[in-house]
């Protein structure tokens, strides 16, 4: 029996415990207790365990066979669970969303129509894990029926993690089965691809099989000063599967499997380092799998269309290296690139790429990935970012991609949206919502600086939420009941007693009406709604809800609380995010807002703006402020902020308490002495 919600789980090991012992200990996931077995099922003896943690509303479920036996019965079986319940579960490639089918490799979430949730899945053996249910509605948790002897000593766990809140425990249980693993989670700028916008030349990509002239490298070389000359710095630069010779004809623009992992000497006269060099960028390099006539088929240990062999691997990512690769996406992982199902195969290919990778400095994003890999990338530190949305990065794609994004999110992967062209702001705006890679890849001349200078710092670098948008959890019950509501998702930066809510929200059928409750975002006091497309607000009093009409089909909004100052602090105005680290790196109010604003190197000054009852006061207690203004009108105040020498400012703000709000820097003068400011005010 659970305590929250007070729901009751029964399940069978298939056969009579004995030896029973209650011991308690503790292990990546936390203090436990547990009751250790033996028992005997279909095939032989097993010792296991079930385990309940002490800090996490979750169950681990061991067992471990005692001899060689045949693959016939399930290593769990939770029996009975509360009835009525929905579900969704993921499959296939891009580990699309369901509430209809149960994937056998992926986790599967139940939950009620008051979003009280539990989880199960395996939590080991993730590549030949397999979960199925009976004809009576048992959930059973064991090995792939494709491999039927398993050896003495094979151990296989289940997980299963409950609570209330659809979100909040789907990430219960992904930081649960990450802890298990010993996964050091990525920050969302842990690597060259998440941290700074990418051009890519993948598929729907202006350049995809495509040199755009006579020299792709010309062209590539050419994109690069588009960026800059549009005032935005480029991070890194997507080289597609054309890059390298595929097929029985050795040829780049066959689109078979590798031939050899080796940059096509037509297409690179000065090969890939030497590509890489002048373009002056980190590469991201795609990989597909091994083409029937490729040489490697006689060189190195073949599984399934893939290498297995650790001296490929180390030979692949030493090349990469030197020539300047950032990150290796190895593609196709749903479809081609596959091992022969048994124990050992699947996780040679997995753990050979990983472990070469790491040791070079190569992060991994996997693409066309199955839930078994979202899973077993919990294994590795060096897998950063999947991709979560098929080819080409439209609004037919979206509610997919936020479904798949919410579980690899949970399991340490950043979200990737695919190739997008820049001119698209609402594709822009889920991309960066994504808190993952923002990758474009427009034609050269159409490169959407506005946009882009919305997304990110004229550096490059993303300014971006804390954590992944979501659907809300009253759009999975709405989707599990078959009803139509617009989708709306959410991400959030933290700031500690103060959070920004980024919510984005489209029409999927013909419902356009949507309601905002602050309170589904933890704000119990008043908070101020901004639209962002239609540049005005709304304060949202305690208790109370907003609701409104999406009529374009889709809304952008900012939702932040009304801070002790009586202060609604929006952030930076010329940004999407406008609460972003990577440009607000702190923010506070305590009666005053605090807040320290990034630069990038160049940039003098940024828009701050917020909500105000009342005309407002700031002084600088780093850097310079000028310009304030408030419009009685809309109650919304901006003000000028100039950067330090350090490329950085911090300013102090507050509701003026000057006869007629005066405001402009002559009254943040005057009042600079109330606020503390340090020395004379800039």
């Amino acid at each position: 029996m659970t305590a929250n919600p007070q729901w009751a789980f029964g399940g069978s090991i298939g056969g009579a415990a004995t030896g029973l012992v209650v011991r308690s200990g503790s292990d990546h996931s936390g203090s436990y207790r547990e009751i250790d077995y033996f028992y005997s099922a279909a095939g032989g003896g097993r010792t296991g365990f079930i385990r309940a943690y002490a800090g996490t509303p979750a169950i681990l479920f061991s067992a471990t066979l005692s001899s060689d036996a045949t693959n016939t019965a399930a290593f769990t079986t939770v029996a009975s669970f509360p009835a009525n319940l929905h579900h969704l579960t993921w499959s296939g490639e891009f580990s699309l969303p369901s509430f209809v089918g149960m994937g056998a490799d992926s986790p599967w979430l139940y939950f009620d129509d008051s979003a009280n949730a539990f989880m199960v899945s395996p939590a080991a053996n993730y590549m030949v894990a397999s979960m199925s249910q009976g004809a009576n509605g048992a959930i059973a948790s064991g090995i792939n029926s494709a491999i039927t002897l398993l050896p003495a000593g094979l151990t296989h766990a289940t997980a299963l993690v409950y609570g209330a809140g659809i979100n909040s425990t789907i990430q219960t249980w992904g930081r649960f089965i990450t802890a298990l693993s010993g996964k050091k989670l990525p920050p969302n700028d842990a690597d060259t691809l998440l941290k700074q916008v990418s051009y890519w030349t993948d598929n729907t990509a202006t350049y995809y099989y495509n040199p755009g002239g006579p020299s792709y490298t010309d062209t590539l070389d050419a994109i690069k000063a588009e960026f800059s000359a549009k005032g935005m710095a480029l991070g890194s630069m997507q080289v597609d599967s054309w890059w390298y010779p595929k097929g029985p004809d050795d040829i780049w623009s066959d689109h078979g499997g590798i031939w050899t992992y080796t940059a096509a000497p037509d297409l690179f006269p000065d090969g890939l380092a030497g590509f890489q060099a002048g373009l002056g960028l980190p590469l991201i390099t795609h990989a597909r799998w091994i083409d029937a006539a490729s040489p490697y088929r006689t060189q190195y240990a073949m599984s399934g269309d893939v290498i297995v062999d650790p001296a490929w691997w180390e030979m692949v990512a030493q090349y990469l290296q030197s020539s300047g690769v950032a990150t290796f996406e190895q593609d196709w992982l749903g479809a081609n690139a596959h091992t022969n199902v048994n124990l050992t195969d699947p996780y040679a290919f997995m753990d050979n790429m990983a472990a070469s990778m790491a040791r070079h400095g190569i992060t991994m994003q996997y693409c066309m990935g199955e839930p078994k890999h979202f899973l077993q990338s919990t294994m590795y530190d060096n897998a950063t970012t999947a991709r979560t949305s098929q080819d080409g990065f439209t609004s037919d794609r979206w509610t997919e991609f936020l479904y798949s994004a919410r579980f690899a999110s949970a399991v340490g992967l950043w979200p990737f949206t695919d190739v997008f062209q820049s001119g698209d702001i609402n594709n822009m705006i889920l991309a960066v919502l994504s808190a993952g890679p923002v990758g474009v890849g427009d034609a050269l001349g159409s490169l959407s600086r506005a946009n882009l200078l919305k997304a990110a710092r004229p550096d490059g670098v993303i300014v971006k939420p804390d954590v992944p948008a979501t659907p809300l959890d009253g759009v999975y019950v709405a989707d599990a009941q078959g009803v139509d509501a617009p989708m709306t998702a959410a991400s959030l930066t933290d700031y500690g007693t103060l959070k920004a809510h980024f919510i984005f929200s489209y029409v999927r059928q013909t419902n356009n009406t949507i309601t905002i409750n602050p309170g589904d975002f933890g704000i119990s006091g008043a908070s101020y709604l901004y639209d962002y497309v239609n540049g005005a607000g709304t304060v949202i009093y305690p208790g109370s809800s907003w609701t409104g009409t999406l009529a374009s089909g889709s809304g952008y909004y900012v939702l932040v609380p009304v801070g002790p100052s009586g202060i609604a602090f929006l952030g930076d105005k010329g940004h999407f995010v406008t609460l972003g680290k990577k440009r607000i790196p702190a923010l506070s109010d305590t009666g005053h807002v605090d807040t320290t604003v990034a630069f990038a190197a160049g940039e003098k000054t940024r828009t701050l703006f917020g909500y105000s009852p009342q005309p407002v006061a700031a002084t600088a207690l780093s850097g310079a402020v000028s310009g304030i203004a408030w419009d009685s009108s809309t109650q919304l105040f901006k003000l000028t902020v100039h950067a330090n020498a350090n490329g950085t400012a911090r300013l102090r703000i507050v509701k003026s308490f000057l006869a007629g709000g005066t405001t402009g820097i002559t009254s943040v003068c005057r009042l600079a002495r109330c606020f503390g400011a340090p020395g004379p005010v800039q």
